[in-house]
C-alpha cells in the first residue's frame, strides 16, 4: 500500500483532520480496464516531500504497474478531497482507456466511470434514446472529459461540450484530436450560463444530454434548460431522489417522459445509475 510505504519507510505521516497535522490525506488509484494503465494520485496536505524520490522507487519497486504518479496538495480544512495544486513525480500524469471504440484521456482531477463494462452499457443505451439524426446538433452539459459527446460524434452534425472543471475540458479537447474527431467542441463554461446565452441567440440545439452528481440539477440549470428548448434531452443520474425531482420540473415545463432504463453499475450495492429520455410535448 501506498499509505504503508509512506508511513513506515519514509515517515511522512497521515494527515489528522482534527488537528490538521500531518502530510498524507488520501490515495486515490485509477486504473484503466481495456489500457491497464494505473495511476496512483497521493493527495497530500504539502508540497514539501523531501524523500519523494525515494517514495516513487520503492513505490515502483513493490508495484511495477503503475505508469504514474501524480501529487496532488490540498492544504486546507475541508471535506473536498483535491486540491488545485499537482505536481507529477512519475509518468506523464495521466492514463488512458479505451470506451465504445474511443480511447479517452484521464487526469487526476477528471472524472470517468469506475465501471467501464457497464458504462459502455450506460452510454449506448443514452445515446439510442437519443434518437439523434445527422443534421442535430448535441450538447452534452456536464461533458467531463468528453465521453458521451464524441462517442455519439458520428450520428451527429456537431457535439458541443460544456464543463467547469478546466482539466477534464483540457481532457476533452485532448480526446477529439486523440481520436480524430472534428465535430466536436468543448468549452470550460457554467452550463446555465452557456444554454442561456444559446437561447438569447436564437442558435438551435436539437439534443440535450446531461450527467449531473449526485445533487443533479439546480432550478437554474433546468430553467435555462427549458429557454434553450431542445427537441430531447437524455438524462442520466446515479441519484433515483433527485432524478424524480428533476424530471418533475421538467414535465411541468414542456416535456413528456419517454423512456427510463436503470443501469446496475454497482451489483450488489443499492446504487443505479438511471437513463430517462425526454421530448418536447407535441414533438416525438
Amino acid at each position: 500500500m501506498p499509505s504503508a510505504i509512506c508511513s513506515k519507510t519514509l515517515k511522512c505521516p497521515p494527515y489528522d483532520e482534527d488537528t490538521g497535522r500531518g502530510f498524507l490525506r488520501h490515495v486515490l488509484v485509477k486504473r484503466g480496464f481495456q489500457s491497464g494503465q494505473v495511476m496512483v494520485v497521493l493527495v497530500t496536505a504539502s508540497t514539501r516531500f523531501p524523500l519523494q524520490k525515494h517514495f516513487v522507487a520503492a513505490l515502483l519497486k513493490q508495484f511495477p504497474m503503475i505508469t504514474t504518479i501524480v501529487l496532488n496538495v490540498n492544504p486546507y480544512r475541508t471535506s473536498l478531497v483535491l486540491g488545485q495544486v499537482e505536481k507529477v513525480l512519475y509518468g506523464n500524469g495521466y492514463i488512458e482507456d479505451t470506451l465504445c471504440g474511443c480511447v479517452f484521456r484521464i487526469s487526476a482531477k477528471s472524472f470517468y466511470q469506475i465501471n467501464p463494462v457497464q458504462t459502455e452499457v450506460l452510454y449506448s443505451k443514452a445515446i439510442a434514446f437519443a434518437a439523434l439524426t445527422p443534421n442535430d446538433t448535441l450538447l452534452d452539459a456536464y461533458c467531463g472529459i468528453g465521453t458521451i459527446g464524441l462517442i455519439a460524434s458520428g450520428q451527429v452534425q456537431n457535439v458541443i461540450g460544456v464543463e467547469q472543471n478546466p482539466d477534464a475540458v483540457r481532457d476533452a479537447i485532448f480526446n477529439a484530436k486523440r481520436n480524430q474527431i472534428q465535430n466536436a467542441y468543448f468549452y470550460k463554461a457554467d452550463a446555465s450560463d452557456f444554454m442561456l446565452e444559446k437561447a438569447a441567440y436564437g442558435q438551435h440545439i436539437d439534443v440535450v444530454t446531461m450527467d449531473p452528481p449526485r445533487a443533479g440539477a439546480d432550478e437554474r440549470f433546468l430553467s435555462s434548460l427549458v429557454k434553450l428548448s431542445p427537441s430531447r434531452v437524455v438524462y442520466i443520474s446515479c441519484n433515483p431522489e433527485t432524478l424524480a425531482r428533476d424530471v418533475a420540473y421538467l414535465t411541468a415545463h414542456g416535456y413528456a417522459v419517454g423512456h427510463i432504463q436503470p443501469v446496475d453499475m454497482f451489483p450488489f450495492t443499492n446504487h443505479v445509475e438511471c437513463i430517462v429520455s425526454l421530448a418536447k410535448k407535441g414533438e416525438k
